[in-house]
């Protein structure tokens, strides 16, 4: 005989499926917009940060929370599309700067004219009123409580951990 039973009614708003949700789909949906010019998100952020200022490999590494080999794969990609290219730093010899090619130049400028707009999608599906108390709200999780995941418990499941800077 099966019993069917109703699962106990949630006494708390489940934040943790709200947020884990919409930054997937928002993920997705930026995935797909940046395809159109055949970049994807995480190479769009590296080849993003490189254009900002003078920056070694590592230092974007840590800006885009991306892990050595993630980046160094990253790069790769960038270089065979002729959008980056590794130079020597001129103040460390081991360390090579990621300068973007006049060619990778257009392509940020292109892609983060496409991030604006799914960001501002996203936004705009608020009313006008809450969009500011949004963005607020959330950087202030993310600066705060939300800034660093927690330590597993010993013998659980370890938690991927942000990469700290070596200051």
């Amino acid at each position: 005989m099966t019993v069917e039973t109703t699962p106990a009614p949630a006494t708390t708003t489940d934040v943790s499926f709200l947020l884990h949700h919409t930054a997937h789909v928002l993920a997705t949906q930026m995935a797909a917009a940046l395809g159109e010019i055949g970049m994807s998100p995480r190479a769009h952020c590296v080849l993003a940060h490189a254009a900002q200022a003078e920056r070694t490999q590592a230092q974007i590494a840590e800006l885009s929370d991306l892990d050595k080999t993630t980046m160094v794969v990253t790069v790769d990609q960038l270089e065979r599309d002729g959008l980056a290219e590794r130079v020597p730093s001129a103040y460390d010899r081991r360390a090579r700067i990621i300068k973007v090619t006049p060619k990778g130049e257009q392509v940020v400028t292109t892609g983060q004219d496409i991030v604006d707009r799914v960001h501002g999608d996203v936004l705009g599906a608020l009313p006008e009123e809450e969009r500011a108390a949004f963005v607020s709200a959330l950087n202030r999780l993310a600066g705060g409580h939300l800034a660093t995941p927690a330590d597993s418990p010993e013998g659980g499941q370890g938690v991927r951990r942000p990469r700290q800077s070596r200051k």
